[in-house]
């Protein structure tokens, strides 16, 4: 796989996380089939058949709450010697209540399947995996023993089996079953993801890393799955992940691949100098070609502050592809951090050419109207972006900001703030800036109990939940507690130099504390993670 699909996957990974659980994009046949089922509904609401076939089509599209719906009135209104059918929609209504993890309700229907027909391999996996779930594992070990009775190859029950283990302190006997699973298919990306899982359930994360690295070197089946779950590993266990590419890369010195992962999960955790290392080796070894490599040096120099580096690899990578509009919106960026205002309105538009929905690109565009004092233009590009992405605390903060700063609207501005804190987002996660708002509506005492229990409750694995918290205290005027948090933040090496000393945008930032001769004496002190 080259250096391009791996971005790519890395980049569909990233966004199927957000995907809603629900979808209305219908293809034109599902459209006109729906349209079909619901006129014979109207027609006949008692239709059995119908509402199966309904349920399964709202199934498939993750509407489970309108899915159960259906079938819960095809099962009322089918006839009781349609045995193939009401085992069909009892394995349907099974499948939805797994989705919803209502587990008791899914034995329960599992248990009339299985009344059915006793011998049913799906049936019986589905029922040990709830009772499993429902931490029943003396039961879910008897089905996943019954597997095996009907299949001595079941990699289900072997894993099964592992999980079981796991949960009953039996680590030896876990590893066994999961390296028997393995040894059945070992060309098969999956049966690796699946060891992983049961490694990291049992502690074993080094061996779920290595897991992972072979999944991706196996086949592309699993390879964004493989990457998510790296990086959401490296969450909690940074050094056990560069450890186990790192030891892939001796084994393989010239896989630029697994460079290229290194570097970006390095880059991820605000390690640039590492992430540029590694870029460089792809680049100067010739182990790979391809312009979003000089893109991603671009972002680190940038957010090193090293600005003429940063354009000389962004202009790189606009000249070696037409597709450039991301590429277009990083130089915005960098160019409204050289003062270049103009140019950086420019970039922004170009950006937005390529891609009129890329908010980036927008917030990139406001930026810089705001640093060239259009202010209603910012305002309004903002606006836009707001309507794109409603439920973006850190767009609610830069237009409360501009609203009120800029725009004299306080009103508005507050709307806008008291927007992030109605949220649909976890309170205290960092990232819901919560505190920032409630500070601006002069709820100081509200929103430092806030950053309180963010800093008690997050791991903060890269110094970016210390460096935020340093920014509310900065802003709030707790000085000394700004200083502590970010002597912490760099300790664990928040290396973003732009956000330390250039950063000025929405009041979420370190600038009322800049002039204290602490805040240089703590850049000085860790001069090192910035490479100066």
């Amino acid at each position: 796989m080259n250096l391009r699909k791996i971005t790519l996957s890395i980049i569909i990974g990233a966004a199927s996380l957000g995907i809603s659980a629900q979808t209305n994009n219908l293809d034109p046949m599902t459209e006109a089939m729906m349209k079909a089922y619901n006129q014979l509904l109207d027609e006949d609401p008692r239709d059995a058949e119908t509402l199966f076939r309904r349920a399964n089509e709202y199934y498939k599209q993750n509407d489970y709450l309108k899915a159960l719906d259906d079938i819960n009135k095809a099962l009322k209104y089918l006839p009781e010697n349609d045995i193939d059918t009401r085992f069909q929609a009892l394995q349907l209504r099974a499948n939805i209540y797994m989705m919803q993890h209502k587990y008791e309700q899914a034995v329960a229907d599992l248990n009339a399947e299985l009344a059915i027909d006793p011998q049913n391999y799906i049936a019986i996996y589905q029922r040990a995996t709830a009772l499993y779930e429902l931490g029943r594992y003396a039961e879910a070990k008897a089905d996943f023993h019954l597997l095996q009775q009907r299949n001595s190859r079941s990699q289900e029950a072997l894993f099964g089996l592992a999980r079981v283990a796991v949960k009953e302190n039996n680590l030896g006997l876990a590893e066994e079953l999961c390296n028997k699973a393995v040894e059945i298919t070992p060309s098969n990306s999956q049966v690796y993801m699946r060891r992983a899982a049961v490694r990291a359930m049992a502690g074993n994360e080094q061996g779920a890393v290595d897991d992972y690295i072979i999944a991706i070197s196996t086949d592309q089946d699993n390879t964004p799955r493989a990457l998510r779950e790296l990086v959401e590993l490296s969450h909690r266990k940074y050094p056990t992940v560069i450890a186990g590419l790192s030891s892939a890369i001796r084994q393989a010195p010239r896989n630029g691949m697994f460079y290229f992962i290194r570097a970006m999960i390095a880059q991820g955790h605000c390690n640039y100098l590492a992430a540029i290392a590694d870029y460089d080796k792809i680049i100067n070894d010739n182990l790979d070609s391809y312009p979003g490599l000089n893109a991603a040096l671009a972002e680190c120099y940038y957010a090193l502050g090293k600005f003429d580096t940063a354009l000389l690899n962004i202009d790189y990578a606009i000249s070696a592809t037409n597709d450039n509009g991301r590429y277009y919106m990083l130089k915005s960026r960098i160019q409204r951090a050289r003062g270049e205002y103009d140019n950086a309105l420019s970039c922004a538009d170009k950006s937005l050419e390529k891609d009129p929905n890329s908010n980036e690109a927008l917030i990139a565009k406001a930026l810089a109207q705001l640093a060239l004092g259009e202010s209603a233009d910012a305002s309004v590009s903002l606006s836009e972006a707001t309507m794109n992405a409603p439920e973006d605390p850190w767009l609610a903060m830069l237009r409360g900001w501009v609203l009120r700063d800029y725009r004299k609207q306080k009103a508005n501005a507050d709307r806008s703030f008291e927007r992030v804190l109605d949220m649909d987002i976890d309170h205290y996660s960092a990232k819901s800036l919560r505190g920032f708002a409630m500070l601006q509506l002069d709820r100081k005492e509200e929103a430092l109990r806030w950053i309180e229990r963010v800093l008690a409750t997050s791991d903060d694995y890269d110094g970016e939940i210390n460096y935020l918290a340093t920014c509310l205290y900065a802003q709030a005027g707790e000085t000394d507690k700004a200083f502590e948090c970010m002597a912490v933040s760099l300790g664990k090496g928040y290396a973003n130099y732009y956000n330390w000393t250039v950063n000025s945008d929405a009041d979420v930032n370190v600038t009322p504390i800049r002039a204290d001769s602490r805040f240089s004496g703590l850049l000085d002190k860790y001069a090192s993670i910035f490479g100066r």
